[in-house]
């Protein structure tokens, strides 16, 4: 999928001479990316890595993962428990890694980024069953970027920063 002359394609060979350039600020994110982990958890089919290319400036300008996860069903809200089935564990899908590169502040590549991991999960879903995405915002800050979104807080004990968007609220973002 092409966006503003910038591509998303999934992380590929022609990919791996461009990680060392990648900075988004985040020690933690930068190192996934530009270490052998991205590409092995891509190739052992542990995540989908996406990269959004610049082709203009042969750069990643970001990039997310997504893999399957599961909700447990105590920890969602009495109001999106209603009227659903009563399984222990609900399906999803994890939104595992997202960032963008500081080079491309102020250009919405996180919004793109989001945006094209949330069409992909739902497209996804028609095939493979996935009752919500779920985050992990690392960072205070990166908690209203998602709430923006819709996201809610799953609270959990081992996450303080947890957040879930149901399926059914972004096959309506994509109306």
């Amino acid at each position: 999928m092409e966006d503003g002359g910038l591509r998303f394609e999934p992380l590929g060979s022609h990919h791996l001479p461009l990680r060392r350039r990648f900075r988004c600020g985040d020690e933690t994110l930068d190192v996934y990316l530009r270490s052998k982990r991205a590409w092995q958890d891509q190739a052992q089919d542990l995540a989908a890595v996406w990269v959004i290319h610049d082709p203009a400036r042969n750069r990643i300008a970001g990039y997310y993962t997504l893999s399957g996860f599961y909700i447990q069903r105590r920890l969602l809200p009495e109001e999106h428990r209603e009227g659903t089935t009563r399984y222990e564990e609900y399906p999803a899908t994890l939104l595992g890694r997202l960032a963008r590169d500081l080079e491309y502040a102020k250009q919405k590549i996180g919004e793109r980024l989001l945006l094209d991991a949330l069409k992909r999960a739902l497209d996804a879903a028609g095939v493979v069953a996935s009752y919500a995405v779920v985050v992990d915002a690392g960072a205070p800050e990166v908690e209203g970027f998602y709430q923006y979104y819709g996201f809610e807080r799953l609270e959990t004990e081992q996450h303080d920063r947890r957040y879930y968007l149901p399926m059914a609220s972004i096959r309506q973002l994509f109306q």
